[in-house]
């Protein structure tokens, strides 16, 4: 076939689809960078430059005859969408219908829906392409802005009027900050699951995997079936990216100080994503509409998380989640900055992280899932170790975001990025607590908060400048920890998410105790209200 007159980041897309290729393969086979690739999904009309041009037409050229029929096929199925040479809200909605054809992870997301919702084979799919082509980009838009005005303390609020009173011995988590600072946050703990000062490694963390491959059992009504579709068709509206990673589901868990013991079984992404993600969203929206009666009409959390006892029987539902931790890296003095400190690194997520845009959360923060290893990456540490190579170092071979995983041991010291295998050199330098767990009560998910020290001031002096947030986050802050007054403004913030306030709070109040000089904070007292 004749090719249009250059290649297009969705025509690109396109050949990659034909190629069965995932984005780390298909950079693989073309001999460029994975990012370049991703950069391709995320811009449709972008048009490479000329080397890239001729990659991609050997690429063409060298293809089988099968390989050019799917990519002739898809160019015509996006084509049956848009007129030729469509404007950009056209060209999008023709991206959208290219990923609801060929992106495998939209179609597992089909696949799971149809089977859940007892629908016939494609059912899905067409209710999906019947609701995108209904959907307004522009009032997709405005809502994601009417999302981001209403602050976490609301948030915390509206729960606690859903939820009502403590339970037994666990109730939401709050915490004063010096004298006259007070949050509140939507985290269901215990004063058992507090304080743990519990090091992040093997001997004393020690969850098991006890199922390496399961689904939960979820059966959908049309109100849930019919959420989970919109959530797919906006996804591709707004070319939020999807991906079907394996995720750990939590089945048990027992935490006390200096112990994390419990069990995890294997489970999808695509699962979470259309089920038990959708809670926040409703939440969300209901406050931005009353948040005086916010609370009074919520389906889906009537229906997934409905009371303290749903949230706290991780067993009985899908309980997926994480390890997020504050990270304070020791600094020399300084006759410009002052007195040797740590910096407190904060990141602003990105508009492309589901339910989280323009949120304040600590960094590494990420889901708990297994690499290669399903029994040692069951490690709360292993996740963490990963999330600092992604999100603080910048490594995506390692981030399945992108691509599948083919490497046997990514996180090998010959792989690692050259500030965390300076790290791993000596093991004194890298110090991971685990300083607290709770249940959030906004998504069901699980929250390990974690604090995350480097005490060798050679580090920031030999890496500091290497450290760098990934696609996840829009930009990072820093904080010293000599500086209260702003940390206590930062406390203040209501941008943050939840479960970051939790994490930020424990970690700062572990590094009170362990930083010596380099510490001078006000006191921070919890309470399980």
């Amino acid at each position: 076939m004749d090719l249009v007159t250059g290649w297009t980041g969705r025509t690109a897309c396109a050949l990659q689809a034909a190629l069965r290729m995932s984005n780390e393969a298909f950079a693989e086979h073309l001999g460029i960078a994975v990012r370049t690739v991703s950069g391709w999904h995320q811009k449709p009309t972008l048009v490479p430059k000329s080397e890239m041009q001729q990659l991609l037409d050997t690429a063409f050229e060298q293809a089988s005859s099968s390989v050019k029929a799917r990519f002739a096929q898809l160019l015509n199925d996006a084509a049956d969408t848009v007129p030729a040479d469509p404007p950009i809200n056209d060209q999008a909605a023709a991206d959208a219908e290219l990923r609801l054809s060929a992106d495998p992870n939209i179609g597992a997301a089909l696949e799971w829906l149809d089977q859940h919702a007892c629908w016939e084979p494609g059912t899905s799919r067409r209710e999906v392409a019947s609701r995108l082509a209904r959907l307004d980009v522009s009032e997709l838009q405005g809502r994601a802005s009417r999302r981001g005005r209403v602050d976490q303390r609301t948030v915390a609020q509206v729960l606690g009027t859903y939820y009502g009173e403590r339970t037994g011995s666990h109730g939401r988590y709050s915490a004063r900050y010096g004298t006259d600072t007070k949050a509140e946050t939507s985290i269901l703990t215990s004063a058992d699951w507090l304080d743990l000062e519990c090091p992040l490694i093997a001997s004393h963390d020690r969850l098991t995997v006890t199922s390496a491959a399961e689904d939960a059992d979820m059966p959908l009504d049309d109100e849930a079936a019919g959420r989970a579709a919109q959530r797919l068709a906006e996804t591709l509206a707004m070319r939020t990216r999807l991906v079907d990673m394996p995720l750990y589901r939590l089945r048990a868990v027992d935490v006390s100080p200096g112990s994390i013991r419990g069990s995890v079984g294997v489970t999808r992404f695509v699962e979470y994503a259309v089920t038990m993600d959708l809670l926040e969203g409703e939440l969300i929206d209901a406050i931005a509409a009353d948040p005086q009666s916010a609370h009074e009409s919520l389906p889906l959390r009537d229906r997934y998380l409905p009371d303290i006892a749903s949230v706290i029987d991780v067993f009985g539902r899908l309980c997926a989640g994480g390890p997020l931790a504050l990270c304070a890296v020791a600094r020399p003095a300084s006759p410009f900055r002052g007195e040797a400190d740590y910096v407190l690194l904060v990141q602003e997520r990105s508009g492309h992280v589901l339910n989280a845009a323009r949120r304040l959360a600590v960094i590494p923060k990420g889901f708990h899932q297994p690499m290669t290893d399903l029994r040692a990456d069951a490690q709360v540490g292993a996740t963490l170790r990963r999330e600092m190579e992604e999100e603080l170092f910048g490594r995506d071979d390692i981030d399945n975001t992108f691509g599948d995983q083919r490497s046997a041991d990514p996180m090998h010291p010959s792989r690692l990025s050259e500030p965390m295998r300076w790290l791993f050199e000596n093991p004194t330098r890298l110090r991971m607590e685990c300083t607290g767990f709770g249940l959030n009560l906004l998504s069901g998910n699980f929250e390990f908060a974690s604090l995350i020290v480097i005490d060798d001031e050679e580090f920031w002096s030999r890496y500091g400048g290497q450290v760098e947030a990934n696609w996840e986050s829009a930009g990072l802050r820093q904080y010293s920890s000599l500086d209260g007054d702003l940390i206590g403004e930062l406390v203040r913030d209501v941008a943050w998410s939840n479960e970051g306030l939790f994490a930020l709070l424990q970690g700062l109040r572990r590094l009170g105790q362990i930083g010596g000089e380099r510490v001078s904070l006000p006191s921070i007292e919890w309470e399980v209200r």
